[in-house]
């Protein structure tokens, strides 16, 4: 029975220890606590906007009529693009393009308004800027909603002539109505789509980079090799500071920034308790291995943009090489990542993510089995720091 306050005392001081080693070591603590508060400030202010707007345009206006000119009105009035250059040459237009002034343009072509009188099948090219596919889309929607509403002006105005009233002319032009709604995306910003996914992202390489570093630290000092009790203590003050990293980023940068959240929230909680453990067990490990605390930064600093791709939002999981498909799920953000757009962001119930919650708490219970065990056999050998260490 006199055991148990001791143990007890003895795991609150690893506990505390733990989180004073990260508190003296300036690295480990700018990654742990420093960087997931920075990015929660800044990241996200990239995609303030959240869509394109106001993109600079060129009309090629090579017919004079009146049509042409209510085509050009209407395209100035379109908040998607800005005309900021009209011309009658469209070698002028192709030159404003490649030099970056404009990132596409209209062709409105000779006699538009003879050939649209006559009733003839009368087309309006628009090129934009492939190598932006977000702006050439506005480029594209924007003369489009343009051309569009003028000749929907003038299929109105024949049908009136032809003795149909306006009601009626309508009703024609348009028998079946398409009502489009972005679900989980409301304004169909890249701000709301992309931050949601790589905030999951920034907290596993935040916390993946300081453990490793914390870890490979403590091998160089010889530190590293401990009892279970001890090692318990650790991960458990590595989960804490992640678990505060993950509220701060579902439950203020999502708010603050006005993104989709909240769908799930007790689905989100339980995402972050097996997340958080995964991650801490997968750094640990990897501070092990490598033994050394530039070696730890120097790997896992250039894996983020390799693991945003395995992660299947911004590339399709079923693109990729069938070896990837599988490997993939051996890094805790591919499953977290899916889990969170189900769970805060579209509101789903914790079983549609049964799959990604038991994929992260069969690798947190993985890793945390070897780091114990790893530690454990360190300190029974009595090598810590020395049997492994690379040269």
């Amino acid at each position: 029975m006199a055991d148990r306050p001791s143990s007890r005392s003895s795991f609150l001081r690893a506990f505390l220890d733990a989180l004073r080693a990260v508190a003296g070591d300036k690295g480990v603590l700018m990654l742990l606590i420093g960087a997931p508060v920075l990015y929660g400030f800044f990241y996200p202010w990239f995609y303030s906007l959240e869509v394109v707007q106001r993109v600079p345009v060129a009309v090629v206006q090579q017919d004079g009529s009146g049509l042409a000119r209510q085509m050009l009105r209407f395209a100035e009035a379109s908040p998607r693009i800005e005309v900021v250059l009209t011309t009658g040459d469209e070698a002028e237009a192709q030159q404003a393009l490649l030099r970056g002034e404009v990132m596409g343009y209209a062709l409105l072509p000779p006699d538009l308004k003879r050939d649209v009188v006559r009733t003839q099948k009368v087309v309006v090219p628009v090129y934009a800027n492939g190598a932006y596919p977000l702006v050439a889309k506005q480029v594209q929607y924007g003369f489009a909603e343009a051309v569009g509403t003028v000749s929907a002006g003038i299929e109105l105005r024949r049908l009136g002539a032809a003795g149909q009233s306006r009601l009626q002319a309508a009703s024609s032009r348009s028998p079946i109505n398409l009502q489009m709604e972005a679900l989980f995306n409301p304004t169909e910003g890249y701000g709301s789509f992309v931050v949601a996914a790589v905030a999951v992202l920034i907290l596993q390489q935040t916390l993946l980079m300081g453990g490793a570093l914390l870890v490979g630290t403590w091998r160089e000092r010889g530190e590293a090799a401990a009892p279970v009790r001890i090692w318990l203590a650790r991960l458990l003050a590595l989960c804490a500071l992640g678990w505060l990293s993950g509220l701060y980023y579902f439950g203020w940068m999502f708010v603050w920034h006005d993104f989709p959240r909240g769908g799930n929230p007790l689905g989100a909680l339980l995402l972050l308790a097996v997340f958080v453990p995964a991650v801490a067990g997968l750094g640990v490990l990897l501070g092990w291995w490598f033994a050394n605390r530039e070696r730890a930064m120097q790997v896992l600093l250039f894996t983020s943009i390799p693991l945003a791709f395995l992660g299947g939002f911004s590339w399709p999981a079923e693109a990729l090489p069938t070896i990837l498909q599988w490997l993939r799920w051996l890094s805790p953000s591919t499953a977290a990542i899916q889990a969170s757009l189900r769970l805060n962001q579209m509101g789903a119930p914790a079983q549609a993510a049964a799959f990604h919650l038991s994929v992260l708490l069969a690798l947190a219970l993985a890793s945390w089995l070897a780091v114990l065990w790893v530690g454990r056999r360190r300190a029974g050998a009595g090598t810590a720091g020395h049997i492994g260490r690379p040269d």
